[in-house]
Formats: C-alpha cells, structure tokens, sequence
C-alpha cells in the first residue's frame, strides 16, 4: 500500500471500447490550499467520462488527488489542470470534471470543465415513458 502522493495516473484498457458508455467518479475528499492565504480549501469533484480505449485506474487517482493536498491552486487552476492530466492519461472522448469547493468566506464555488475528442459526437438522448 502507498503511503505517498503521486501525479503518476495509471490506465487499463477499456473492456468495452466499441460503446460509449459513461464512467461517474465522486472523490468527495480533494484538499488544496488557497494561494493567496495558504489555508485549506476542501472540495468534492466529479469526474464523469466516455473512455475510449483506456480507462483511468482508480488507486492511481485517489494517489493523483492526494497530491494536491500541499499545493497552493486557485480553484479554477486546478480544476483545469486535473481536467488537462486525466485527458492526457486516458484519451477520453469525452470527458467532466465538476468541482464543487466547500465555502470560504461565505462564498461557495463550483467550476466545471470539458474536454470533447476531435470528431466525437454523443449519441442521442433516450426517452423512456
């Protein structure tokens, strides 16, 4: 077991890549720290995402946010950059990261990225009566 943070984001193929399908990820502990005070910022992301051919393994993830946990980001910073390294690591074809930042100062925040692959549509909604 790791006792240690790492940017290191590790992958396995995707058991199903002939269909889109959507992987949802809740890491409700994400730690960082305000750049501009140095006090703890706290925020639950969702990442959600129709792999392609890799998938993001999961105890690399949980090391990935851990790493976070002593750097200074503001939060639309890092909302980016964890978008950008998970997109670099799996290929997604599509891809949302949610951050919801608990409040600072009376101030909820919550910033959401996407990332869409090159020529990828998503396939129609289904409506079921």
């Amino acid at each position: 077991m790791s006792t240690r943070p790492s940017k290191d984001l590790e992958t396995f193929d995707n058991p199903n890549p002939e269909r889109d399908y959507t992987i949802r990820i809740r890491v409700p502990e994400f730690t960082c720290l305000c750049p501009k005070t140095g006090q703890p910022d706290f925020a639950t992301l969702h990442i959600e995402y129709v792999p392609d051919r890799l998938c993001v393994e999961l105890k690399s993830l949980k090391l990935y946010v851990w790493s976070f946990r002593d750097e200074g980001a503001f939060h639309e910073a890092v909302t980016n950059r964890i978008l950008e390294d998970l997109v670099t690591a799996c290929a997604p074809r599509f891809m949302r990261i949610r951050a919801e930042f608990n409040v600072r100062g009376g101030i909820y925040t919550t910033v959401v990225a996407e990332h869409r692959a090159s020529g990828w549509t998503p396939p129609p909604p289904v409506s079921l009566p």
